[in-house]
């Protein structure tokens, strides 16, 4: 149960992360954003809603420990991809983590929270798919 809290948790931030950190002057409101860059920042958000959902479902969904496996696994895939495309956004070119008018444009302040919670994901998945291994091997032997 404890997988499932941490794939929760993941979700739960995937899905009101983005909507605390970019609805606001730093981001959607910012004056000085074009429209273009505001239609991609919420589709940005839209995405950590899709995905926070898909985990979700996933997480939830089982009925068999075969499909809990396989279900597992689907939600840590679903909910590592917004962490994994954030932390990937710092590569491409004119890229930084912060607006200057907001902070030093050199520091990437999102790299442990986006490591974090990826990395929350996968734990969650190693600790359902152990248990479920562990039942399966205690009841074949």
């Amino acid at each position: 149960m404890i997988g499932k809290a941490l794939l929760t948790l993941s979700a739960i931030a995937s899905c009101l992360g983005p909507f605390i950190a970019d609805f606001n002057e730093t981001h959607v409101l910012n004056p000085r954003w074009p429209p273009h860059a505001r239609f991609h920042n919420g589709q940005t958000m839209s995405m950590g809603l899709l995905l926070s959902l898909c985990t979700l479902y996933y997480t939830y969904r089982t009925k068999t420990k075969q499909q809990t496996r396989e279900d597992m696994f689907a939600a840590a895939v679903f909910g590592s991809l917004y962490w994994i495309s954030g932390m990937s956004a710092i590569l491409y070119p004119g890229s930084a983590a912060i607006d200057p008018e907001f902070g030093d444009p050199k520091t990437f302040p999102q790299f442990w929270p986006f490591a974090g919670i990826g990395i929350t994901n996968w734990v969650g998945w190693w600790l359902e798919t152990r248990g479920y291994e562990d039942m399966v091997g205690a009841k074949s032997s």
